[in-house]
């Protein structure tokens, strides 16, 4: 596994204008792939990282999900998770994270939509 950390002048070619971090992973095959941090959390104690191929790499919307260790000289490592319960309970965190943000967005664009409300009384039958 490599790491690139993009910069505006890092000369990647890739479109700098985003709000996530990204990672590359080699895979077993030795071709690499370019996917966005989605979260990076803690279950049981241990932290995992949740990937997300980039656009055009891969059709589906997968996501990825690693032990993560983050060593102290700085390098990150992604460890496959082996054990299927631990696997399952790494999912099912995930999953409720995402329930939780979709949540809150929804619940963010209802008070939105409070707030555009003109609460001014319109009634000039005094």
């Amino acid at each position: 596994m490599s790491e690139h950390k993009h910069t505006d002048d890092c000369g990647c070619g890739h479109d700098h204008n985003h709000e996530y971090d990204y990672i590359t992973l080699s895979l077993d095959d030795d071709t690499e792939l370019d996917c966005i941090v989605l979260s990076i959390f803690t279950v049981n104690d241990k932290d995992y990282i949740a990937l997300q191929p980039i656009e055009g790499q891969d059709e589906d919307d997968n996501v990825f999900l690693y032990r993560y260790i983050d060593h102290e000289d700085g390098d990150p490592e992604l460890l496959n998770i082996e054990d299927d319960d631990e696997f399952e309970a790494v999912g099912d965190a995930f999953d409720e994270m995402l329930d939780e943000l979709e949540f809150d967005d929804m619940f963010d664009d209802e008070f939105d939509d409070i707030d555009d409300i003109d609460y001014t009384d319109d009634d000039d039958d005094e």
